[in-house]
């Protein structure tokens, strides 16, 4: 059919009943991976009619079915019966309603896999019937309020972005745990039902922006906090403009005017070495220490013991010698074009990349060589660039690079697609094994070497730890990373894991390392391709350790294929600008971070999470150990899919972009109501509906749109409008500050993971072991029926568990004493866990 015979997911089949973007986005990732997928729209197409659709269908058979006729629903019910995977992702209980009840008909199939992605959770009351457009679910989950430092420094609240990072979270996160569900079935014989709140799945991906440590110590805080701090006590307005703030940002981590007029974004705080080789590059390094830069040695010491007042590589530097070298940095970006600083970032291993539009990133070199963008001959636009796969074995990666377009069939013709890949001894094969035990979680007795750092990487195997996994955490006895990323940022990343510090560059630690890669079924690091063989984390090199076991990682600007930028490093924030969101967010000329911390990064651990679980079905279909991969770079493009796609033709590439953009048309917007702010996200066809709203009477006739609703949306509160706009089902939202829902929605961590709690769920951690009470987002957006989720356990401090690893890898007390005396091995990275 589509030449996919040997994919990952072969054999496996989909019916997607997926509308907007999640659904369709998940059906697509399965499909990519080799699934045979069905996707079925009502009989006037698509509820988005948009040219993403090309992207979001790749890969599938489509048809038109009128579930609210008999027929319709006979064929759609006669589809699932052949199907192993059911997507939707409409309102609790919409498709019951149409009669499709996932419950019942897996009471008949208990092999039925069925996931179901609402936009708010089915068992939060308040919520559950809200209309869940994209924007509505950001407002709600505090995506548009105070959107980071800069904008409260420039007094924009709310903020609008067009990106659709919700859905990106949630295709990750559902298509994660359908691919762990299809594993668990292999050896039970049962499906499961998953729900996966889109909401629930952008708190989780926005985590770095909710968690809250008190009396986090001052030398955590940045410039503009600082700054922030003062113009609240002291009632001064916040109203910085771009070029003011500038001033307050780090010179490792902003953006610098080069000598083509264009801008380049330099990111390497917090660490040592990519500090020092930026400033090698930029030739002022000898001057700065001629001027008497000082060089503390140890950072995870507390700053009243440090040997000077601080140190490249720390994050954030003090305001005298931020602003020393920054004066220095800005002069020297001025004598190079954008493209030629990044070669030169690229090549010395220094992160940083100059700021580019979508529309660039998607026509060049590096991205289409790379596989990173991909050539589909779609039937309705012609030869179309399109994002790539988001998650990739290196086995399989050639051919998935060329996905078949979209194919509009019939029943008939679905019907027996789906056939010719039925495996018939399935209902056989699953109902002996439902005779066994099931397991508590998808992945108890899985084993994880965790060799990663910052905070993508580390997040992939937190999230394997939620379904049962073992983690245990490697890290060097000497940290490469200041506290801020390599301590500060673990609260995140280390929940579930063990921590050992063990030297393996030495000779004693590799075998210590040799040892845990016995031990275990995966290995994961994030870290370019090039640092694989000196690593001896080459396929020949481990399989030689230990045969079958399968290897994850993750990096910067990797794709499926080699392109020039292959090895390049580079964090979250290099990509974004990069990419084009930048450039969106904050205008072409001052483009600025995506207010939020880990905009990637976090979703680029769930693909992670993604890649293993395809390695793990895999090896367990075909014995086979593979290499597992995902990178920030295939992410970027899901969070921008209605817009990382070219065709000749296209209309220009005009979303929302800049400070000023509070959403796309009149119709959906930002407004200003007599008391807080209302987003509407309405449309054309929504007119007369409006109409019939007390107070928007003249709307169908109003000349101008914009006028109308600004003037009439100060005559009543948001409450009002809110309210009055649920009972016409027309999509608003009241934009919530996450401050707010994290204190109506904490409590007292209790050993659950929060999946029973609603749309919202964070726990609160009085006796942290970094010794300040920590409150963070729950593991919760995945909600499986069969299987439980294992509530986080709070971040160890690093070197905790050293000595009990080693014994488990048989070494006894003598030795790992010995060890730890002579720094080989270690139980800590300073005196305190979070340095005051």
């Amino acid at each position: 059919m589509h030449n996919k015979n040997k994919l990952p997911l072969n054999g496996v089949r989909v019916v997607d009943f997926g509308q907007q973007i999640a659904g369709p986005a998940v059906a697509m990732v399965l499909a990519d991976l080799g699934a045979t997928v069905v996707h079925i729209d009502p009989p006037e197409g698509p509820q988005w009619d948009h040219p993403a659709n090309a992207v979001l269908n790749r890969n599938k058979l489509c048809l038109k079915l009128d579930l609210k006729t008999e027929s319709g629903l006979l064929q759609a019910l006669s589809l699932i019966e052949k199907a192993d995977i059911v997507i939707e992702s409409f309102r609790p209980d919409v498709m019951k309603r149409l009669g499709i009840d996932f419950q019942q008909l897996r009471e008949s199939r208990p092999d039925l896999i069925s996931l179901s992605i609402p936009g708010f959770a089915s068992n939060d009351q308040l919520r559950r019937e809200w209309k869940a457009t994209e924007a509505v679910v950001a407002a709600t989950a505090g995506a548009f309020t105070d959107m980071g430092f800069n904008r409260i420094l420039m007094g924009l609240n709310p903020s609008f972005s067009p990106l659709p990072l919700a859905s990106s979270y949630a295709t990750s996160l559902a298509a994660s745990s359908v691919v762990l569900a299809l594993t668990a079935r292999e050896k039970t014989g049962r499906g499961d039902h998953i729900e996966v709140p889109i909401v629930a799945a952008m708190m989780e991906g926005l985590s770095y922006n909710s968690y809250v440590v008190e009396g986090l110590p001052e030398r955590y805080k940045t410039m503009r906090e600082h700054e922030i701090e003062h113009r609240k006590s002291n009632n001064i307005p916040m109203a910085l403009s771009y070029d003011a703030l500038q001033e307050y940002l780090d010179p490792f981590y902003r953006t610098y005017e080069c000598a083509d007029g264009r801008m380049f974004y330099c990111v390497c705080p917090s660490h040592r070495n990519h500090a020092r080789r930026c400033l090698e590059a930029l030739g002022i390094y000898d001057e700065l220490l001629a001027e008497g830069l000082p060089d503390v040695k140890d950072l995870h010491q507390p700053i009243k013991e440090w040997d000077g007042e601080t140190s490249i590589g720390v994050y954030p530097l003090p305001k005298k010698w931020a602003d020393i070298i920054a004066a220095k940095m800005k002069k020297v970006f001025l004598t190079k074009t954008s493209q030629e600083w990044g070669e030169i970032f690229g090549e010395g291993q220094i992160p940083g990349a100059p700021h580019r539009t979508t529309r660039e990133w998607v026509n060049d070199e590096h991205t289409n060589q790379s596989g990173l963008i991909v050539e589909v001959n779609d039937p309705v636009y012609g030869l179309m660039k399109q994002p790539g796969p988001i998650a990739w074995l290196e086995e399989f990666a050639g051919q998935m690079v060329t996905p078949a377009p979209r194919k509009n069939v019939s029943y008939e013709e679905a019907l027996f697609a789906l056939n010719t890949v039925t495996d018939e001894d399935d209902q056989s094969r699953f109902s002996a094994r439902r005779q066994q035990k099931a397991t508590a979680h998808w992945l108890d007795g899985l084993r994880i070497l965790d060799l990663t750092n910052v905070i993508a990487g580390p997040h992939s195997t937190a999230f394997m730890a939620r379904f049962g996994a073992e983690v245990i955490k490697l890290d060097p006895v000497t940290p490469l990373y200041d506290p801020l990323i390599g301590t500060l940022f673990t609260f995140q990343t280390g929940v579930g894991k063990r921590s050992a510090l063990v030297n393996i560059l030495s000779e004693e630690g590799r075998e210590v390392f040799n040892r845990l890669v016995k031990s275990v079924d995966i290995v994961v690091i994030n870290a370019p391709e090039r640092q694989m063989k000196p690593l001896g984390l080459d396929h020949e090199s481990l399989q030689a350790i230990n045969p079958g076991v399968l290897f994850c990682r993750l990096d910067c600007l990797g794709g499926p294929l080699p392109g020039p930028k292959t090895n390049y490093i580079g964090y979250d924030d290099i990509i974004q600008a990069n990419s084009g969101i930048m450039s969106r967010f904050g205008g072409s000329q001052t483009p600025e971070e995506h207010a939020h911390l880990g905009t990637l990064d976090v979703n680029c651990g769930f693909s992670g999470g993604l890649a293993m679980a395809v390695a793990l079905y895999h090896r367990q279909k075909t014995g086979q150990p593979t290499r597992a991969r995902t990178s920030l770079s295939a992410v970027t493009n899901l969070a921008q899919i209605p817009f990382a796609f070219d065709y000749q033709g296209r209309v220009p590439f005009n979303e929302p972009s800049g400070r000023q953009a509070l959403g796309y048309n009149a119709l959906s917007h930002f407004y200003e109501t007599q008391e807080g702010w209302i987003y509407l996200d309405s449309n054309d066809s929504e007119l007369g509906r409006l109409g019939q709203v007390e107070g928007l009477g003249g709307i169908v006739t109003a000349d101008n749109l914009s006028y109308y609703l600004t003037e009439a949306f100060k005559r009543a509160p948001a409450v009002y409008w809110k309210s009055a706009l649920d009972k016409v089902d027309v999509a608003s939202a009241i934009p919530q500050a996450i401050e707010h829902l994290r204190e109506q929605y904490s409590r007292v961590a209790d050993g659950k993971a929060g999946t029973s709690l609603g749309s919202f769920a964070f726990s609160i951690y009085p006796e942290h072991p970094s010794g300040h009470q920590i409150t963070q987002i729950d593991h919760y957006s995945i909600r499986p029926t069969e299987s439980t989720i294992v509530a986080a356990t709070p971040t160890e401090r690093f070197g905790h568990s050293t000595r009990e690893v080693l014994a488990e890898m048989g070494y006894d007390s003598e030795s790992i004493e010995s060890m730890i005396e002579r720094g080989i091995a270690g139980t800590g990275w300073g005196k305190e866990f979070l340095p005051s």
